[in-house]
C-alpha cells in the first residue's frame, strides 16, 4: 500500500482526472467523457502536412502480415504495425487485445526517442476503435489504418483531430473515412 498526502499549495484539478465507465459490448471510450476532453489532453495535428500514396498504403497488409509470426501459430492474436512515410516496416508487436499491441508499438518508439511519429503510420489488424485513434494522437501519428472497419466513434475524433482513418485495406480497396486528404493517389 500507498498512501501520498499532497502539500496543501498543490492544486489538483479533479473533475479533469474523472473516468466516466460506459457499460455497452464495445470498448467504451477509455472513461473519456467527450472527445473534447481527448483533445484538450492531446491537441490536434497542426501543421503537421504528412501524406501517404494510396500503393503505399495498400502495402501495409502484406507487410503486416508477413511479420505476424505468433499469428502464424495459433491464428488468434492482433497485431499493430508502425509505417515510415515511405511505407517501410519499422516494427510490428503482437498481442491478444489490439489495444496491447497498440502500445507496444509506441512504446517501442518511446524507448528509441522516435516520439513524436510524425509521418509515419499505424496498421492494426483488427477494426479502429476511439482508443486506437486516440492512442494514436497522443503518438502524433497522422494516419491509421485497417483490414477492418472503424467505429462511428473513431472516426468522430480522427476527423477533429487530423488524422485520417483507412478501414477494409484488403487488396486493391481502402475506405477512406477521413481527412482524406492525407491519402495521395
Amino acid at each position: 500500500m500507498i498512501r501520498v498526502v499532497l502539500d496543501q499549495a498543490v492544486e489538483v484539478d479533479l473533475a479533469a482526472l474523472r473516468r466516466n465507465l460506459y457499460a455497452s459490448s464495445s470498448c467504451g471510450i477509455c472513461g473519456k467523457a467527450t472527445i473534447e476532453n481527448a483533445l484538450a489532453t492531446a491537441p490536434p495535428l497542426v501543421g503537421d502536412a504528412a501524406t501517404f500514396g494510396a500503393a503505399v498504403i495498400r502495402s501495409f497488409p502484406a507487410q503486416l502480415a508477413a511479420s505476424q509470426d505468433v499469428f502464424r501459430s495459433t491464428g488468434g492474436i492482433h497485431a499493430a504495425g508502425l509505417f515510415d512515410a515511405n511505407g517501410h516496416l519499422l516494427v510490428v508487436r503482437e498481442d491478444i487485445g489490439r489495444h496491447n499491441a497498440v502500445d507496444k508499438v509506441v512504446g517501442w518508439a518511446a524507448v528509441r526517442g522516435l516520439l513524436p511519429l510524425t509521418s509515419h503510420a499505424l496498421m492494426v489488424s483488427g477494426r479502429v476503435s476511439y482508443e486506437i485513434v486516440q492512442k494514436a494522437l497522443a503518438a502524433r501519428i497522422p494516419l491509421v489504418a485497417a483490414v477492418s472497419a472503424p467505429s462511428s466513434l473513431a472516426i468522430e475524433l480522427a476527423e477533429a483531430c487530423g488524422i485520417a482513418v483507412v478501414g477494409f485495406l484488403r487488396g486493391e480497396s481502402m475506405n477512406v473515412y477521413s481527412n482524406p486528404w492525407r491519402v495521395g493517389a
